[in-house]
């Protein structure tokens, strides 16, 4: 089904093609916003009208809506959501944002490409400045001039995959500049998965990979390559796999979640215990002879409960596999299995449904029918498995531990958030066809 556009708000800039050498950008870029320029000191491009996008222009507003953003002597404000884009070649950029406003307070979301959230809820008093800096991965199909990714029909018009760097605000948004770099000391995490861990493109669907970006500091950047529908063997053959080895430097990370697909693949030699392990075994092994590190997360519980209020095992033997193969090959392991079946459980039945895709009729523009998916999570329920991985993290010997934000909360399984507690600004693209895979 196509995607609809609820809000039609979006500001899209295009580098010059001139500064952009050889792949890379060639100097660090500044965008100021705001009708006073003779305020300006430092070198940028300075944004005083809502110019229309245009390729040729190279920068500007989209989708007919730039009259939702007022623009005040040194910032732009909107309590609409709205996009800002830049015609980047694929790679690593270090994003700063300075946010407030000298009129009024505002309290700024941002998310990256497809709905990464960045930072949440940044307040900013009436008058004063406050910098968000975070690291995003800019990524493309290419692994040599013969061999790409093969991309499903429906990622092609996602976010992650138009050579561009796109940044979504949303909430009561102040923003005074944006000066984007190439990130120059970082640590990547690649993530292998399906679609509870893909950057999921629209509204409602939502998965932990791009929940967990939030929760590290500038120095990690998360390149999020799962897909919907994937198991190991196609992630595999779609050159997935291929393109992370590609990119990975020695100190990277490679976190592996499958199981939701390669348990209805039949047939002799498949199973847990067959090709399931042997492809577990060629990942972690391809990830430590590029001098990776691996890490290995059993498949998130599928919503089924029994009659007497337990959740109801849906993935055979394959958690046990990962585990068998997790200690054979002393692999890091977050049990991702046990963790959302204790926040299941405890949330109850009906309790459980706020943190899966489970909305009535026209609760989004466009939605004719009621969604009940039991598979697939919303923001709140990624944010929370996100949540429960870095804990999992945080508990273990992993160096990456030094990087989660001081900041993010601790986290108990067995004692979930609730969901009357959480808020976050929707996304303005939604879509009712659920994603591939269950």
């Amino acid at each position: 089904m196509k995607k609809t556009y609820f809000i039609l708000l979006s500001l899209v800039f295009t580098l010059n093609p001139l500064l952009i050498i050889q792949g890379q950008v060639s100097e660090e870029r500044n965008f100021y916003f705001g009708t006073c320029e003779d305020k300006i000191s430092e070198p940028g491009t300075f944004i005083n009208s809502p110019v229309i996008y245009g390729k040729e222009e190279g920068y500007g507003f989209d989708f007919q809506s730039s009259n939702q953003l007022r623009f005040e002597e040194n910032a732009i404000t909107t309590e609409s959501p709205f996009y800002f884009s830049l015609h980047l070649p694929e790679g690593n950029y270090t994003i700063e944002v300075d946010l407030g406003s000298d009129k009024s307070s505002s309290e700024t979301t941002i998310k990256a490409e497809s709905r990464r959230l960045m930072r949440r809820h940044i307040p900013v008093q009436k008058g004063n400045t406050k910098t968000a800096t975070f690291t995003v991965n800019l990524r493309g199909i290419k692994i040599s001039p013969k061999k790409s990714i093969n991309l499903k029909s429906r990622e092609k018009d996602d976010l992650n995959w138009d050579q561009k760097l796109t940044l979504e605000f949303s909430g009561t948004v102040a923003v005074r500049a944006i000066r984007i770099k190439p990130a120059e000391t970082y640590t990547s995490i690649f993530l292998a998965g399906d679609s509870t861990v893909t950057d999921q493109d629209v509204e409602p669907w939502a998965s932990w990979g791009q929940m967990i970006t939030q929760f590290f500091s500038s120095e990690i950047v998360v390149a999020n390559y799962a897909a919907s529908g994937e198991s190991l063997g196609s992630f595999k053959g779609r050159n997935r796999l291929k393109k992370i080895m590609h990119n990975m430097q020695k100190g990277d990370y490679l976190f592996i979640e499958f199981g939701h697909n390669d348990s209805k693949i039949k047939g002799e030699g498949n199973g847990a215990y067959g090709l399931y392990t042997q492809l577990l075994k060629e990942y972690v092994t391809a990830a430590r002879q590029k001098g990776g590190i691996p890490v290995l997360l059993t498949p998130t519980q599928r919503r089924h409960f029994s009659e007497d209020g337990r959740l109801s095992p849906t993935h055979g033997d394959f958690p046990d596999a990962m585990r068998k193969v997790a200690n054979e090959l002393s692999v890091p392991l977050i049990d991702l299995t046990l963790i959302t079946t204790k926040m299941y459980e405890a949330w109850g039945k009906e309790t459980s449904k706020n943190a899966l895709v489970h909305y009535p009729a026209n609760t989004f523009p466009g939605q004719e029918k009621a969604l009940a998916d039991n598979t697939h999570f919303n923001v709140f329920g990624a944010n929370e498995i996100a949540l429960a991985i870095i804990e999992e993290i945080r508990n273990s010997e992993l160096e990456l531990k030094k990087h989660i934000r001081e900041e993010t909360p601790r986290y108990k399984p067995n004692k979930p958030n609730n969901f009357s507690d959480w808020n976050v600004p929707r996304s303005p693209r939604f879509e009712s066809t659920k994603p591939e895979g269950n």
